[in-house]
């Protein structure tokens, strides 16, 4: 795995002050790192991606042994682009020496530790990206973009790509809390002094949460300690995935989701969280089998509780008591707990420096971006474009890996005003739409 210190080419390029490129992208997770793959060859778009981290990085807090992707290998960077492009994952495999392993292994799912290997390994390879370099402001001056960055750098472009992704969430339960708990997103760097307590607490009921319960259930015999899991939903939901769903992450849908109105689109995007937060199906048997073999020995010191809500916390040497709430029953409950982990998600929080130009942007009703069909959310309905943050504008497509490169094809065929990677209309067999 590369070097943290690594440094892309364009770190030593002049200044850029009097240039303007096609287009800037600030922030380089996977979905901008997929758009720097599949823009680097096109001769006719010039552009620069910008992130503030010195390298890639992609939830390296749950590197957990075996943890892999929920989607299969083909959701990389640029296949469902460009199948030919070097930047694919089966290329990768073929240059670390790993295509034949992988081919065995008859597995479709990358290991999660792969894919941010993989990601690496892309970035390093390309020369329109600079990490290290943090946005602080974005105007819009002479009819371009102006990025400036805490370096003083400028770089100005007729375009803008935002992919600074979603940060943790953290409820309000927990706003001012004291203590040493965590969120989900640092557990790997934090799991040994979690299990020196003598007691955990996790809060949530997602993919993460499960994968952090299933992980210290597994040493909850070596370590000594009780293990609380609380959700408020009213069950451990599995994530649907059956082939007739996976439908619905299609061109055909978005044009479907994207024309509801807009009330209509926010009750959808909260019924359907267990289309894309739900547990893996598999994973849900694990806990249950492993729950079962560990309980042969003797009761096993650890609860499972759902419909329960957290309405307050408190801290106080070293305790955490929490507030929780039986939703169904209607009953107020305590649980004291000396470890607190909040597998409570991400929430996108719109970036500060975008600040200057916030009268050139659009929203809806609710204060969200008011995101066009074309992903754009500026007044001109191409000017800056939304990588993901989009769930209430495009459904459950907007943080699938699997989607990335078609929205990508879309954004490439906005900024170049021509089609380079050929932009799919109808793969479903479902019609959605009266």
């Amino acid at each position: 795995m590369p070097s943290s210190t690594w440094e892309s080419p364009l770190t030593a390029l002049p200044d850029a002050s009097n240039k303007t490129y096609d287009f800037v992208g600030i922030g380089l997770g996977p979905f901008n790192l997929g758009l720097a793959c599949l823009t680097e060859p096109i001769a006719e778009l010039d552009g620069v991606f910008l992130d503030s981290k010195p390298d890639f990085e992609w939830h390296a807090g749950m590197f957990l042994d075996g943890a892999h992707l929920q989607t299969p290998f083909m959701s990389d960077l640029v296949t469902l682009a460009d199948p030919t492009s070097p930047y694919s994952f089966l290329n990768y495999l073929k240059e670390k020496g790993r295509l034949y392993p992988f081919y065995i292994r008859e597995n479709f799912y990358p290991l999660r530790v792969e894919y941010d290997d993989y990601c690496r390994w892309a970035a390093n390879r390309l020369t329109n990206v600079r990490f290290g370099t943090t946005v602080t402001e974005v105007t819009y001056e002479d009819k371009v973009y102006v990025v400036r960055t805490e370096a003083g750098d400028i770089f100005r472009a007729r375009h803008l790509v935002l992919g600074t992704g979603t940060p943790p969430y953290l409820p309000e339960a927990v706003a001012g809390l004291g203590g040493d708990f965590i969120h989900n997103s640092r557990y790997m760097q934090h799991k040994a002094k979690l299990q020196a307590k003598e007691s955990i607490t996790l809060v949530g009921s997602g993919q993460s949460a499960a994968e952090i319960y299933y992980d210290l259930l597994a040493e909850i015999d070596v370590h000594g300690y009780e293990l609380n899991w609380v959700t408020r939903s009213p069950r451990f939901f599995p994530l649907e995935y059956t082939k007739l769903t996976l439908e619905m992450t299609s061109p055909e849908y978005i044009d479907y989701f994207h024309a509801l109105p807009e009330q209509t689109r926010y009750r959808l995007t909260a019924e359907q969280k267990g289309l894309f937060k739900g547990i893996d199906g598999d994973l849900v048997n694990e806990i249950f089998d492993l729950l079962y073999q560990k309980k042969v020995g003797g009761p096993v010191p650890t609860r499972l509780l759902t419909n329960s809500s957290l309405n307050d916390v408190t801290y106080r040497d070293g305790v955490y008591e929490l507030g929780l709430r039986q939703e169904e029953q209607e009953k107020d409950y305590t649980l004291r707990s000396q470890g607190l982990v909040l597998a409570t998600g991400y929430k996108y929080a719109e970036p500060e420096f975008l600040k200057p130009v916030h009268e050139r942007l659009r929203y809806d009703s609710r204060g969200n971006f008011d995101i066009a069909r074309n992903y754009s959310i500026d007044t001109t309905g191409r000017g800056v474009f939304l990588q993901n943050a989009g769930v209430h504008a495009h459904s459950i497509t907007s943080p699938d890996l699997g989607m990335g490169a078609y929205r990508n094809s879309y954004i490439i065929r906005e900024l170049l005003g021509t089609e380079y990677y050929p932009v799919e209309q109808t793969i479903a067999f479902q019609e959605f739409a009266v």
